[in-house]
This record gives structure tokens, sequence and C-alpha cells, in this order.
């Protein structure tokens, strides 16, 4: 691991400096793009790229496609500006800054339970890993914000992120949308350390990798795993983004 993070530190210094003088919004954009469509592509969204990409900045309506994929698409790109902008205005993680994450992400789609803590349990499907009741979630999540203010100086940015990742998907505290929270909370927290987008594949090795580190680390109680596997996709995102400005 700690090789990893050091190659991560090497790596996000040399691109720090191209991006400083390579400041690319059709870069940003697309990598917006890309971020959300392979976030919703993990948890079954059916659109594709270039759908994806007509859908949030375009405003095209894709004919065969469901009214809650296009506004899960939709939702992703408001939720991904809103953290650019708490990034951008200098707003720590909170709980009130999670549940408006959580609510741009379920706006249109479940009213009733967007920005709101579950209160029934639930089962995660295909998973043998049993989501805390919802009693216990308040006191959970107040716990969950504890380590983050603890830490949040302390730990590497990535080890931080998929600490914080794999904490918020184990609570599993809304009814829905959670996966997608927790990536962009990840990425709330890597932006605000100077990391671009890292985004994690939704083709079918990749998720089923995501899925199983994740369920490993929830019924073992050792997150190693996951945050390796974390480590590993941002190390593999820098490379890309490196040389994607270096042939810019």
């Amino acid at each position: 691991m700690e090789q990893i993070l050091c190659e991560i530190d090497k790596i996000k210094t040399e691109l720090d400096f191209l991006r400083k003088n390579l400041d690319n919004f059709t870069i940003l954009e697309a990598l917006r793009t890309e971020f959300l469509y392979e976030s919703n592509r993990i948890e079954g969204n059916s659109l594709t790229l270039r759908e994806t990409q007509l859908i949030v900045n375009e405003g095209i309506t894709i004919s065969g496609k469901t009214v809650r994929e296009h506004l899960e698409a939709i939702n992703h790109k408001e939720a991904i500006l809103f953290i650019e902008e708490i990034v951008s205005q200098k707003i720590s993680l909170s709980e009130y800054v999670l549940k408006q994450i959580h609510s741009i992400i379920l706006y249109g789609i479940d009213r009733v339970n967007a920005g709101k803590y579950r209160s029934v349990p639930v089962m995660i499907s295909g998973s043998q890993y049993l989501p805390p009741p919802p009693y216990v979630l308040q006191s959970l999540m107040d716990n969950f914000f504890i380590f983050y203010e603890k830490n949040c100086e302390m730990l590497h940015p990535v080890i931080l992120a998929a600490e914080i990742h794999e904490k918020l998907v184990s609570i599993h505290p809304f009814i829905d949308g959670n996966g997608r929270t927790a990536r962009l909370i990840m990425n709330l927290i890597l932006l605000q350390n100077g990391f671009p987008l890292i985004i994690i594949g939704g083709d079918s090795k990749t998720r089923l990798n995501y899925y199983e580190s994740l369920e490993f680390s929830q019924i073992n109680n050792d997150n190693s795993c996951f945050i390796l596997f974390i480590a590993e996709k941002v190390l593999e995102n820098l490379k890309r983004y490196l040389k994607i400005f270096k042939n810019y």
C-alpha cells in the first residue's frame, strides 16, 4: 500500500503542474459525463455513454429508455456540480452536505425518501451482508462524522476517501442511492485534496471486484482489500489523466 500511495503522490504532483497550465473545460466535462455514466452503470442503468452525454449536455430524450434512467443521469450531473461547488467554497463534509447530495440523487425519483435516513430494515440483493437496523442509524451516522472529523487531517486522502466510502455503504443509511452517494462523497474528499474525479468502471469485471471487496470488508470487518481496490483505481485514473494531458 505504501508503494502505491507513493506512486499516487508522485503522479499527482506531475498532473497538478499540467492541469495548472492546461485547464480545459472540454476535458472536465467529458470526465464528469464518464463518471456519472459509470457510476449509474454500476447500479444497472442501461444508458450508453453517448446517450448519457446527449441527455445531460444536450437535453435530448432517448427513445426506449425509462424516465428513471433519464433522471438518474440528470440528477447525477447536478450532484457532481454540487460537490464541485462545495469544494470551491471550502465547505467540509457534514450530515447536511451528505443529505443534500442524496436528495439531489433521488430528486423526482423518490420524493418521500430523498435526503432522509431510512426507517425500515433493508437487504442488499446478492450479498450476504445485512445492513444495520434503522433504530441504530443515527448513532452510527454520528460516529461516521466523528470518524471523519478526527481523521480528515491525519489520513492520506486516498485512504480517508476509501474508508468513508466503505463505512457509508456498510451503514447503508438510505433506502436507495447509497452506492451513488458513497462514490460522490469519496470524490468530494478527493477533490478537496486536489485530485481529479476518480471513476470506477461499470463493466462486469470491475463491478464484480468492487462489490466483492466491499462485501469482504463488511463480513470480515477488514476493509484493507477495499482500500487497496480504491487506491489501485485512483492510481489507474491518475495515469490515464496524465497521459491525456501530456498528449493535449
